[in-house]
């Protein structure tokens, strides 16, 4: 990256995206604690009344607390009723988080009143709810304020993972960071997200103050207090709900998704900058929704219209195809031709033809490594990994065609099991000696710039990995002037021109859109000129 500034991944356009996505953070964020509330308060005051249900319930929000966020993300994406991907898992993940702190709060404020002063209470003639309004409450107040805090930073925080399943939010930007390896991406959804939590937190703790200097006040006010906050979280409720309800984005509007890394996000790009400048819809762009299954999840169900599948993954990991066997002619017509007819079949889902170029796994090791060995062949590096360590992305260790295959065809024995990352770092911990082995893609801009080698599969494990895109159904039936715009980039792109591409977003930091803009014009250009001649 240069060292001017703006640096060369910042526009106005990353501006614009970094408070949309702020906005979203801050919905995400704002209903769960709302929701929480909602929940919370009831609850809190029931097993208040009830000591012996005190320690089961806060137990069971406290183990919520022990589980990884990301994992209840992922557990959530499987309940049928929350819609899969999307901000309704991520709303019910986070609010499960700001329980605890809240309930926790509640319960210890209402446990510090001295039993005098509600004794006191009843003797001047109150009722039991008085005593609760008047006397209990307003001095739990600043406790449960304190639970209202620690939970709405929580949730800041937590809500970064909100990206992974496709809820948007600053965690968008970090995701794309760790996948382009851009720190300043990272910093994009990183600063933003810390502002907020201290700003958010700041003034929570400004609102505590003031209510602690009213508590010696008159109890109409403090019951305005408590009901406003009742008030905010019906209003939080009713609104998280409409959203539920809405259409997730207008008539006129195309939505595009991609997965997480470099080249992905730049085909969904490419996808919207074609449909914008060839038609007046309007993009949505929903990009970074993690892996395979997420992304084909989210274009079967409508939360996105398209995105670009590679024909291998689609036949293997997708339609639980195997490989067509090597003396199979002319493997790549055959994928493509069985995947856009299964897809159409079982899922709804219109195949276009490729794109022009196929990225398949590559199995890389350094250079230097390789030609001191004078390998050139995954079979002639087979007897050398029991000395070699592995690294490989998340979704090649599980998918079908991903490393237990490959071990097996091959004979791959490493001194241990391979270490798992995120896809966009395994090239770098090769080129830095920390692994010896990993399984990137064919196209992918780094390999040239860090002087990794491909080694040949000799053996043919991978299937053909044609681009293709990939569009529900229904979306074209409803919108038929998109076939002929993705189809009018049908072979338009080379895997050397790919490579290019990727290496002008991983290596000189340039912006996705910027790329993708660039290259729109060179066609442009040359087709202008091949139209003169």
């Amino acid at each position: 990256m240069t060292s001017r500034w703006p640096p060369a991944w910042w526009d106005g356009a990353l501006a614009g995206e970094i408070l949309q996505r702020s906005g979203e953070h801050l919905l995400l964020v704002g209903s769960a604690i709302g929701l929480a509330l909602a929940i919370s308060l009831p609850l809190g005051l029931w097993i208040s009344r009830r000591p012996r249900w005190a320690g089961p319930v806060l137990a069971a929000a406290s183990t919520v607390q022990t589980v990884p966020s990301l994992a209840i993300f992922g557990l959530l994406l499987t309940v049928p009723l929350l819609g899969g991907i999307g901000t309704t898992p991520a709303i019910v993940a986070l609010t499960l988080y700001a329980l605890l702190p809240l309930l926790r709060g509640l319960v210890t404020g209402l446990a510090q009143v001295p039993q005098g002063l509600k004794e006191a209470g009843r003797a001047l003639g109150l009722s039991d709810r008085q005593v609760l309004l008047r006397v209990e409450l307003p001095l739990a107040l600043p406790t449960l304020m304190a639970g209202i805090r620690v939970a709405t930073v929580i949730g800041v925080g937590v809500a970064t993972i909100a990206a992974a399943i496709g809820a948007g939010g600053l965690g968008v930007f970090i995701f794309r960071g760790i996948a382009t390896v851009n720190n300043g991406l990272i910093l994009a959804g990183a600063l933003p997200a810390a502002a907020i939590a201290l700003l958010a937190d700041g003034g929570l703790g400004l609102l505590e103050r003031r209510l602690g200097r009213r508590r010696n006040g008159n109890s109409p006010g403090r019951r305005r207090v408590l009901r406003l906050a009742w008030g905010l979280a019906g209003l939080t409720l009713v609104a998280v709900l409409a959203l539920k309800l809405l259409p997730p984005a207008g008539a006129g509007t195309v939505r595009i998704g991609s997965k997480s890394f470099t080249e992905q996000l730049i085909l969904g790009e490419l996808l919207a900058q074609q449909i914008e400048a060839n038609t007046p819809l309007k993009v949505r762009r929903d990009f970074g929704l993690g892996g395979t299954g997420l992304i084909h999840a989210a274009v079967r169900s409508g939360r996105i219209d398209g995105y670009v599948e590679y024909t291998g993954t689609a036949w293997t990991t997708l339609l639980g195809q195997s490989p067509p066997p090597p003396d199979t002619p002319d493997p790549a017509r055959r994928v493509f031709e069985q995947t856009r007819r299964l897809y159409g079949e079982r899922f709804g889902l219109t195949v276009f033809p490729s794109l022009g170029f196929e990225n398949s796994f590559a199995i890389l090791v350094r250079r230097a490594e390789a030609r001191r060995l004078g390998i050139a062949t995954i079979s002639e590096a087979a007897p050398h990994t029991p000395n070699w360590r592995a690294g490989f992305g998340y979704e090649f260790l599980n998918r079908p065609d991903g490393f237990a295959g490959l071990a097996r065809r091959y004979g791959l024995r490493f001194a241990q099991p391979p270490e798992a990352m995120d896809l966009g770092l395994t090239y770098r911990a090769l080129a830095e000696g920390r692994v010896d082995l990993i399984a990137g893609d064919t196209t992918n801009g780094l390999i040239p710039a860090l002087d990794l080698q491909q080694l040949r599969d000799d053996r043919h494990y991978f299937p053909p990995y044609d681009a293709v895109p990939v569009f529900h159904a229904a979306t074209l039936r409803r919108r038929p002037e998109l076939v002929p715009v993705i189809e009018g980039l049908a072979g338009r792109i080379s895997a050397a021109t790919m490579q290019r591409l990727n290496a002008q977003v991983d290596l000189d930091g340039l912006d996705v859109a910027e790329v993708v803009h660039r290259w729109r014009l060179q066609q442009a250009g040359a087709a202008g000129a091949e139209g003169a001649s």
